[in-house]
């Protein structure tokens, strides 16, 4: 019976990852940004200790792989994608765009499609046991929330659609790109050899308390550009 129970576990918590998302989608195509915010930080740790608790337990299995992609295309990639979707619709439009109001916003959900993509290309990608390639959809959904529900994005004027549809362009290529990206696992903990965990961790601190919900955004753009330097010094 114990084993049973210890078996179920895994999933257990990847389906609350699941519905974290469904509840965040949710709220986001309802407007309300910081609550589909909060359901996406509340999937992303029930996706952390899934793993971890799969791992401990020992009963990693296949259907629990495919079941975690699942729940992560849900929660970091419709759910924001959803909340792009609802700022596509109340941003301010050009007015020479302004007749496409009606059809701009489902752009977002190609948000959605690339995260796929990606959680696709991680499952089948060796090279990826230590560190990532390509954005992780936990990131880009945590930039999408924080972009949205963090800055006044809305308030920039006609200028934000184009903004906004870069941004959606930009980050879809940065999940699927042949881009490594340092992953926040330490080994050991010294500075050597996690030189770039360390600055990275403490240069989140005042970006936080500066910017708060919106330092986020900031973070993950910090975060491609200090990997981008990291592999560009390495080659």
């Amino acid at each position: 019976m114990a084993n049973r129970i210890t078996k179920i576990i895994p999933n257990t918590l990847t389906c609350c990852n699941l519905v974290s998302g469904c509840i965040a989608t949710t709220f986001a195509l309802a407007g309300a940004s910081e609550k589909a915010f909060l359901f996406i930080v509340i999937g992303a740790i029930f996706d952390f200790f899934d793993g971890m608790s799969a791992r401990l337990l020992g009963v990693s299995s296949p259907i629990g792989k495919e079941l975690d992609s699942l729940a992560d295309d849900v929660t970091f990639g419709v759910a924001p994608a959803s909340m792009v979707f609802a700022l596509l619709y109340t941003i301010e439009y050009p007015s020479a765009l302004e007749f496409a109001r009606p059809i701009m916003p489902y752009f977002a959900y190609i948000i959605a499609a690339f995260s796929a993509l990606r959680l696709a290309k991680f499952n089948l990608d060796e090279r990826q046991a230590t560190s990532f390639i390509g954005l992780p959809t936990p990131a880009n959904a945590l930039f999408w929330a924080s972009l949205i529900t963090g800055t006044s994005l809305a308030e920039v004027g006609s200028s934000a659609l184009i903004i906004v549809l870069a941004l959606i362009v930009l980050c879809s290529y940065t999940l699927i790109a042949e881009i490594p990206m340092f992953a926040l696992k330490f080994k050991q903990w010294k500075w050597k050899g996690n030189e770039i965990k360390y600055i990275f961790l403490i240069t989140c601190i005042p970006l936080l308390l500066i910017f708060r919900l919106g330092g986020f955004a900031i973070i993950i753009a910090w975060y491609v550009v200090l990997s981008i330097i990291t592999n560009s010094k390495k080659k």
